[in-house]
């Protein structure tokens, strides 16, 4: 039986080894009664032991079974295994409970191992994560340390050279006080200032003494004591600084020696200007002037020792508006050397081009706004400005390919009106702008603004991209707006396709008459020699996403240094309005800087600089129109670039075009208000006011500039102009026209209210007021009125006024010599015209009044006037209460017949009828005054 166990055991161990599961005696997992139970589960008990050194037995598997072939090998095997079934046993009695366990055990053990493998493979690659962050978070540190340790370094270089260089400055500063050589910056200014003097001077001549023809000057006795006790201060400064710098290594001065080179050669200039002042101005050289030095050179790290300079610089006798503006210079020096191609600020974009090409249509279309439908007649009058935040250009430029990233904060955008009247306007939105959209109709082309808005960019040399609008107006065109326009270009048809390239290179030759280059922005490779055109549909939104990807690729590239943000302020004023409620207030364009509440501004007005305090800043939401009434956030301080409403007193007369400043210090007012009076007395060159003339009231600034110009082209003279509603005081101004001539008492009010009061006083007095919210409307309504007057006044007049006339009787024409007398006559100069007095020039040189012309007839049709050479007949009835004059007695056929003119004829021919009148007219009337003897 033993023997039978033993190969049941031996075929379970071969078994294992061919990778095959014995299968059990009896039924799995129901308890055996009798009392070998043990024995029947033997087998797997072996089969446990075996998985346990399963590589050893694979390995050798060729070995046992050659050893299986011998009896030897086989009692020994049977041997073993009793002896394992006597310790499987023992520990079976053990483990009673878990039997079912570790007969499952053998059926499992292939997954386990797969598992075990799986999570060793894991714990390695988790190791192997930890390690290589180990390694990188300690390169890192290291990374760290050494950037740190450079960045101390290089500090560490740049304070050796700043002491070195403050030691040198020393050094040489008491050399040349020693030598009686040393000048501050103030003493330099001085001398140029003094040289440049007695240049003037021997340029008109005068002789200019000679070193030492006249006294020294001497300083004032006071500053004496005070600077000998500087001498003394400074000689133990002088020593310690000697005592110190013999103390310093050698060593240390070396690493420094060619940085110094420029300082050397910076020093030895200074030195020979200071030796020309010197020579020129004879400077005592026992006066040391040590505290000047001290002072100059530590103001740039102590703020007390900057004051100090300030008080020497008086002494020294620099005025305090130099100093004033020596802080200013170094304070702009300062904000231009910060700037950055990091930091961007928004470009000012000004739309421009002809009447109705769509210019206020494509920024409703950016802005999804409807600005243009509520303007009066939809057309622009006013300047304004919208700022178009970056999600706004990212929603917009979503079609187009190759879209970059937008760098630049959003785009300030201005819209200008494009009627003739208005070039003012275009002028100040184009010089205010960093580059310009102009807008061509692609079936118009070139108009006459869109000629002056070129001129005007040429001018200024500002850049500009061509938006061809109006696409949609092709035969058969079909939107895309989603699209981007190359592709949408694509999918037209041929015939489509063939009108649009007719109609770009129509456009193209006409700017090559201009001078300009220009391309299809998909064909254009040089942007800096070519200007690139963008086709666009205002109406329909084709293009609108290419047009501002293009600006904002051309800023970005072309503009990026231009648009580097600068503390320095540079604000326009953009127009004035009175607004109901806030007053008068100012439009400003803040292209660099900031504006804060409470700053002093300066800002240009009609009679000087008005000096005030901003009171509010106001804002529009982001993508609403600066001049529609819209609601307004207010902001205590404002960054470039943007489009602000300012608050402030005093604005009344406050004046647009010109630059807006702001001082920091008290003291730098004037200098401000200097710089702006410059510019006021530039722009007041345009408006001259009148004696006598109409007066002219307008909402803004630029309004009133577009009416007074054409005015000047209609030679119609304006003696007062205003800003805002008419009040009383307005109609008593005008009032006073009335004295001298009732056609200059007149209002012209654009786009502003007339007080009830005001209008009361105008019926009373007699002053038209004619009011228009468009300017053309405005302009009919005043030129129709002065018809009007002008035919009333003629009317009036036409008895007085005498044309004059030359005239002889023609042979064989006198029909009835006396009462009334009928006659052909011929016009030899002038005009006849009926109820004209006439006379006879008699041969005597006696001038003999004849009678007043009655009628006249011309082709047997009566007529009114007569003009050289015409010949018609005429009935002249005699004079009331003069005896009737007879042709033959009084005068004869070959008298000379003449208009009889005085001085009230002349003068109502002057104010009425001087259209009437011709150049030969005019010097009939001279030759005709002497002949009558008329002053």
């Amino acid at each position: 039986k033993k023997k039978g166990k033993g190969n049941d055991s031996k075929q379970a161990q071969d078994a294992v080894n061919d990778g095959e599961t014995p299968a059990p005696k009896g039924k799995k997992g129901r308890k055996r009664q009798d009392d070998d139970w043990e024995d029947d589960i033997k087998p797997n008990e072996k089969k446990k032991k075996d998985k346990k050194g399963k590589k050893s037995q694979a390995k050798s598997e060729p070995s046992e079974k050659v050893k299986a072939e011998t009896p030897e090998n086989d009692i020994e095997k049977s041997k073993t295994e009793n002896a394992d079934e006597e310790v499987s046993q023992s520990s079976k009695k053990k483990k009673k409970k878990g039997k079912q366990a570790e007969e499952e055990k053998p059926k499992k053990g292939k997954p386990n191992k797969a598992m075990l493998k799986v999570i060793q493979e894991s714990l390695k690659k988790k190791k192997e994560e930890e390690e290589r962050l180990q390694k990188e978070e300690e390169e890192r540190i290291k990374k760290e340390e050494d950037a740190e340790n450079a960045r101390l370094h290089a500090l560490e270089v740049i304070r050796l050279k700043k002491e070195k260089k403050k030691q040198d400055k020393k050094d040489r500063i008491i050399r040349l006080k020693q030598e009686g050589k040393y000048l501050t910056p103030t003493q330099r200014e001085q001398q140029k200032r003094r040289q440049a003097y007695l240049e003037s001077l021997k340029q008109q001549g005068i002789t200019i003494p000679e070193k030492g023809s006249e006294e020294k000057s001497k300083k004032p006795r006071y500053e004496k004591k005070k600077k000998n006790k500087q001498v003394d201060e400074q000689k133990v400064d002088a020593t310690d600084d000697n005592e110190k710098k013999e103390e310093e290594p050698v060593e240390e001065s070396e690493p420094f020696e060619i940085v110094d080179v420029e300082d050397d050669d910076n020093e030895e200039e200074e030195e020979e200007e200071e030796e020309g002042w010197e020579a020129w101005d004879d400077v005592p050289e026992d006066v040391p002037k040590e505290e000047e030095y001290d002072d100059e050179s530590e103001s740039d790290e102590d703020e007390s020792d900057s004051e100090s300079d300030e008080e020497q610089e008086q002494e020294t006798g620099l005025s305090s508006m130099e100093k004033v503006k020596l802080r200013m210079v170094k304070r702009k020096e300062n904000f231009e050397s910060n700037k950055s191609t990091s930091n961007l600020r928004s470009p000012v974009i000004c739309v421009m081009g002809h009447v109705d090409t769509g210019k206020t249509k494509i920024l409703d279309k950016i802005r999804h706004t409807n600005v243009q439908d509520g303007e009066a007649g939809g057309i622009t009058q006013q300047i304004g400005a919208t700022n178009i935040p970056v999600n706004a250009i990212l929603d917009q430029t979503k079609m187009v390919k190759d879209r970059k990233n937008i760098q630049i904060p959003g785009l300030l955008v201005i819209d200008t009106p494009g009627h003739e009247s208005f070039s003012n306007l275009r002028s100040r939105g184009s010089s205010n702008c960093d580059m310009a959209i102009l807008v061509v109709d692609i079936m118009h082309g070139l108009e006459p603004q869109t000629i002056e808005s070129i001129n005007m960019l040429k001018k200024r040399k500002t850049p500009f991209i061509v938006a061809l609008n109006k696409v949609d107006r092709l035969y058969e065109w079909k939107s895309q707006p989603k699209m981007d326009i190359t592709n949408c270009i694509a999918l037209q048809k041929k015939n489509v396709i063939n009108e649009l390239t007719e109609k770009v290179n129509g456009i193209i030759v006409q700017f090559a008459e201009q001078g300009l280059n220009v391309k299809l922005y998909y064909e254009n490779e040089d942007t800096k020699h070519w200007i690139s055109m963008v086709p666009t549909s205002a109406i329909s939104g084709d293009g609108m996403g290419n047009l501002m990807a293009l600006v904002v690729q051309f800023c970005q590239t072309v503009l990026l240094k231009r648009l580097m943000y600068s503390e320095q302020l540079q604000c326009n004023v953009l127009e004035v309005k009175a607004i109901q409620g806030l007053g008068t207030t100012i439009d400003v364009i803040l292209t660099n800087g900031r504006l804060k509440y409470g700053d002093t501004i300066i800002v240009p007005g009609v009679e000087g600089p008005i000096v005030t305090h901003v009171k509010g800043l106001l804002m529009p939401e982001p993508m609403k129109e600066l001049r529609v009434k819209n609601p307004y956030t207010k902001f205590n301080e404002v960054r470039a670039a943007q489009g602000i409403k300012i608050i402030a007193k005093d604005l009344d007369k406050a004046m647009a075009g010109a630059s807006l400043l702001v001082a920091n210090q008290e003291d730098e007012i004037n200098i401000c208000k200097a710089e702006i009076q410059a510019e006021i007395n530039e722009a007041l060159k345009a408006i001259k006011l009148q004696d006598r003339g109409v007066f002219v009231q307008a909402s803004t600034l630029g309004s009133l500039e577009a009416l007074l110009e054409f005015l000047k082209q209609s030679k119609i003279p304006y003696a007062g102009i205003g800003i805002g509603p008419v009040h009383k005081k307005d109609i008593m101004k005008a009032s006073v026209m009335l004295e001298h001539d009732d056609q200059w008492a007149v209002i012209l009010a654009f786009d502003v209210k007339v007080e009830r009061e005001a209008q009361e006083i105008a019926e009373n007095l007699g002053v038209r007021i004619f009011t228009a919210d468009i300017i053309y409307h405005l302009f009919d309504a005043f030129m129709q009125h002065r018809e009007d007057l002008k035919k009333q006044k003629q009317d009036e007049f036409r008895q007085v006024a005498v044309f004059p006339c030359k005239i002889r009787i023609a042979p064989n024409c006198v029909f009835k010599s006396r009462d009334p007398i009928i006659i052909g006559v011929q016009i030899e100069a002038g005009q006849l015209r009926v109820g004209t007095p006439i006379c006879a020039q008699l041969a005597t040189g006696e001038i003999l009044p004849v009678g007043i012309v009655a009628s006249m007839e011309f082709n047997h049709k009566p007529v009114d006037v007569a003009r050289k050479p015409q010949e018609v007949c005429i009935k002249v009835e005699g004079t009331p209460g003069e005896a009737p004059k007879m042709v033959g007695r009084h005068f004869t056929e070959k008298d000379l017949l003449l208009s009889k003119v005085t001085r009230d004829s002349i003068n109502a021919l002057k104010d009425w009828f001087r259209e009437d009148m011709t150049k030969n007219d005019w010097q009939l009337i001279i030759e005709l005054k002497k002949l009558f003897e008329i002053i």
